[in-house]
């Protein structure tokens, strides 16, 4: 583990990269020279599956490829105590934010959400959120602790919820349900300020982020909204690493073994089964 000072240097140099992303609009990013991308599925603290996609990603060869870190908090590793050790996937990001800071992206989930907003996530009779805020204690002690707790709060508020390819692919953790579609605006996520109801359920964010609608009609209804052809999500647990639920969609997983991810070329119109194609498991 880092030193405490050092890593609070890190987050705080990561949220002003994340914030000065090329393309950023709000909570939204058009990738910018960009001619493939790389998607890895939930992460949820895996460490190695990270390390190896990083691996795979070979960014300094690779200057036109963008990685997409998505849901990386709330796993199943601990420290000897029983805190979370998720939070060093933030740090590992934080570190290779200021190594790529125009390649590397995160893309929250709701269970970030839910640790910035302070609604817990139960899990097998554990409270999520209280696990993760013991984890960094455990690891940064009483007196840093709170504080580099403080600024995941703040790098989670600030993380881009939706980003787009320059040849019409969305990449966002999930989709609103169809109930939800109606009343989505996709102008708010365009906002550097969230309003309350954004966050709260039925909200463009809290819809975007906890929706499990897989439906072609939503997917189809949700990518017209948003100006995009495709769609790469998360969210939903798969066995095999990855789910084609409909003709425009792809989900991958990265939690287990086997884990998905998708890497595709960015920078020519794509069909959805030539997106398909692409996925890959470790």
């Amino acid at each position: 583990m880092p030193a405490p000072d050092r890593m609070l240097t890190h987050l705080r140099q990561a949220l002003a990269l994340v914030r000065a992303t090329p393309g950023r609009r709000g909570h939204t990013v058009s990738l910018e020279n960009c001619t493939d991308v790389l998607v890895a599925g939930d992460l949820h603290g895996h460490v190695g599956h990270f390390q190896a996609l990083l691996k795979l990603a070979d960014l300094a060869a690779h200057p036109t490829r963008h990685f997409v870190l998505q849901e990386v908090i709330h796993g199943k590793f601990r420290y000897p105590k029983g805190g979370d050790k998720s939070h060093q996937l933030v740090d590992l990001f934080c570190a290779l934010k200021g190594q790529f800071p125009k390649q590397v992206h995160y893309l929250p989930g709701n269970h970030e959400l839910a640790q910035w907003t302070n609604r817990p996530v139960m899990k097998a009779d554990e409270n999520q959120n209280r696990r993760f805020e013991e984890g960094v204690t455990e690891a940064y002690g009483p007196a840093f602790g709170p504080q580099i707790y403080a600024a995941y709060l703040d790098l989670f508020r600030a993380l881009p919820v939706a980003l787009r390819t320059p040849s019409g692919v969305l990449i966002t953790h999930s989709l609103p349900a169809a109930r939800f579609l109606p009343v989505f605006d996709p102008a708010r996520l365009e906002t550097e300020a969230y309003r309350d109801e954004d966050l709260q359920a039925g909200g463009a964010v809290h819809s975007l982020l906890w929706g499990r609608d897989t439906s072609a009609d939503a997917a189809a209804n949700f990518l017209r909204k948003m100006g995009c052809d495709l769609l790469v999500s998360g969210h939903i647990a798969s066995e095999d690493g990855f789910l084609v639920p409909n003709d425009r969609q792809v989900i991958v997983d990265c939690a287990e073994s086997p884990a998905g991810f998708v890497l595709f070329p960015a920078d020519r119109v794509l069909t959805h089964a030539e997106l398909v194609a692409c996925v890959r498991t470790l």
